[in-house]
């Protein structure tokens, strides 16, 4: 890692080089064109270094550009500026020695086990002979031994992703790159397959020289990686790296293990910078740019209030250490997060060293009935949320109450990808709904005000 990329973390002294250097990626960015708006950047200043004998994590939320960061290695993508070069050389196509899992299974229906993993073979021009070896190897490493001839209908959810896995390792690749590769199986079944992948890979019978893993979920960071590398969002950059110093098979439960997952979830939920609508009291005051507004995520008002009743009984009393809610809750970093995080922008909870506080505010509304919390929420919203404010401010400028979405719909993709745009304005009517703060029009796709309530 290039010093100025990250910032200074204590965890990385004595941190051990594995090896030789496989993947450089230097100074690169990603953006998007679209058409007359700026573009769209989804990685910036983004600088790592991967070497042989090593699992390496990007872990962050939805948004911040792993993915795409990890298709950029892999040579599927081309970076808008920097460079990225394979062990040595530049990358420019896909890479002979680099092979990928997605998160989704992406199995042929039509073929059974033993085609789905000879594929790639098959494609490289392999031989028939040592294909069925090599696929015989993959299929019994990977926990599959008498399921050659079954096809993907017949499979757990758990067994298809190891099809995927075996697919991948019958290339025999230098670096296996795994996209999110247990996010969409059960607990348990992540868990095992989990603990599989890192015994073969500690026993030295995976072959593969070096894993990179992107990932949602903390504890499964630390339970895999050698190295995480945290990314902020909007765009993607490489915030901090963490040095995971434990040896293999981990143990959750070690007081050390837990005190790095905690130190994860202090960084993680450090407070961003927040326009503030009190700010902008004064008339002559600016509305703020597009830039200044944050999207906001999926999530119902009961969501917040659920989580903030949690929080206000016992034994919690108003505060808990985000890990352990994360378990209690079984909450993913990308729900836990977006929730802790739009109870603070409404000052209703703090977010401080990996813990959750209730606010006073946020206790007023546990206690309150529907219609203070209605009013309270509502006052909270302007005063907090730049984007209420100013559809609110639009609809009592007109006389018969009534402003298109569409005009903030063009604003929010000034800086925001045209989904999080509709999600936002989503999220924002549904909160405004809840609060009676302003209403919205499907058919004709506008905001509106219900005079007779106001």
């Amino acid at each position: 890692m290039e010093p100025h990329s990250v910032s200074p973390d204590p965890l990385l002294t004595g941190l051990r080089i594995p090896g030789e250097e496989l993947v450089r990626v230097e100074s690169c960015k990603q953006a998007y064109h679209k058409d007359s708006n700026p573009d769209l950047v989804v990685l910036d200043s983004v600088d790592l270094t991967l070497r042989r004998g090593e699992i390496v994590g990007l872990l962050g939320r939805s948004g911040s550009g792993k993915s795409t960061l990890l298709r950029l290695i892999a040579g599927l993508l081309a970076p808008t500026e920097g460079t990225i070069t394979w062990q040595g050389r530049p990358v420019h196509a896909p890479v002979e020695g680099i092979a990928m899992v997605f998160q989704s299974f992406a199995l042929f229906p039509w073929l059974d086990v033993a085609e789905n993993v000879s594929l790639g073979l098959e494609a490289a021009g392999i031989p028939p002979g040592e294909r069925a070896r090599r696929v015989r190897d993959a299929i019994e490493l990977i926990g599959l031994g008498g399921y050659e001839n079954a096809y993907p209908r017949e499979l757990s959810g758990g067994m298809r992703q190891r099809v995927g896995l075996a697919r991948g390792l019958v290339m025999q690749p230098d670096l296996l790159l795994m996209d999110e590769p247990f996010s969409s199986l059960d607990v348990l079944t992540a868990e095992n397959l989990r603990t599989d992948l890192i015994e073969i890979w500690s026993e030295g019978r995976l072959p593969v020289s070096a894993m990179m893993i992107v990932t949602h979920n903390i504890e499964e960071a630390v339970l895999m990686c050698d190295r995480i590398l945290l990314f902020s969002a909007n765009p993607g950059r490489v915030a901090h790296e963490i040095a995971v110093p434990f040896p293999h098979p981990r143990n959750r439960e070690a007081p050390a293990f837990r005190q790095l997952v905690d130190r994860i979830y202090a960084l993680m939920t450090r407070r961003a910078a927040i326009v503030s609508e009190a700010e902008l009291a004064d008339e002559s005051t600016p509305a703020p740019a597009a830039s200044q507004i944050a999207a906001l995520p999926r999530l119902s008002v009961s969501t917040m209030a659920g989580l903030m009743e949690t929080l206000a009984a016992e034994p919690l009393s108003g505060r808990a250490d985000l890990p352990l809610l994360a378990g209690k809750l079984q909450l993913e970093l990308d729900d836990l997060f977006p929730l802790g995080e739009s109870l603070q922008l409404l000052e209703f909870a703090e977010l401080e060293d990996g813990d959750i506080l209730l606010t006073a505010e946020g206790t007023r509304f546990v206690n309150a009935d529907i219609d203070e919390r209605k009013a309270i929420l509502r006052h909270s919203l302007l005063q907090n949320v730049p984007l209420f404010k100013i559809i609110r401010a639009a609809l009592d400028e007109r006389g018969n109450h009534r402003v298109t979405a569409k005009r903030f719909r063009e604003t929010l993709e000034e800086s925001m990808s045209p989904d999080y745009a509709h999600q936002t304005l989503s999220t924002a009517t549904g909160w405004a709904r809840y609060a009676e703060l302003f209403d919205f029009d499907e058919e004709a796709d506008q905001f509106f005000l219900d005079i007779e309530e106001e």
